[in-house]
Order: structure tokens, then sequence, then C-alpha cells
């Protein structure tokens, strides 16, 4: 993975773009700091795609996810209705 100062990567941005498509993953620093990282769309789907299941995945799954579909209750009381009149 090549390494680009934040100024060479904006004044040579086509260049930039050219060896992430050619090299793939591309470092910028910022004061030397690493900051932020351009990655081909081909590897960015195949990230995304990774990152989470699909729904088609999740419903044919063995195992059942309760704890993803039900939110945790709070803290908060009922209201009780008074006895009507």
């Amino acid at each position: 993975m090549q390494t680009w100062p934040i100024q060479d990567a904006k004044a040579r941005f086509s260049e930039f773009v050219q060896s992430c498509i050619a090299d793939g993953p591309q470092m910028v620093t910022r004061r030397g700091a690493e900051a932020a990282v351009l990655i081909p769309v081909s590897e960015w789907r195949r990230l995304q795609a990774a990152a989470r299941p699909s729904l088609k995945k999740l419903l044919l799954q063995d195992t059942v996810r309760v704890d993803m579909l039900v939110p945790p209750r709070g803290n908060a009381r009922r209201r009780v209705l008074a006895a009507a009149q």
C-alpha cells in the first residue's frame, strides 16, 4: 500500500486515483498520521457485502437471532389507568 501525504494526493488526484485502480488501496496521511484510505470500487463492494448479511441469509440461518429483532426495554414505567367510576 502506497502512502500519500494529503497535499500530494490533492495536487495529483488523477494519479492518486489511477494508482488506486492499478495497485490497490492507497493510504493518505495528514501531518504524518494515517488519515484515510482510498480503495477501488470492487473492493468497497466486497467489503460492504461481507459486513452485513442479506435478509435472505438472516431468514435461512439455523439459529434464531432474537436479540437483534427485539430492542432492549428501558426503565420506563407503564401508566396505570384509573378505574372507571
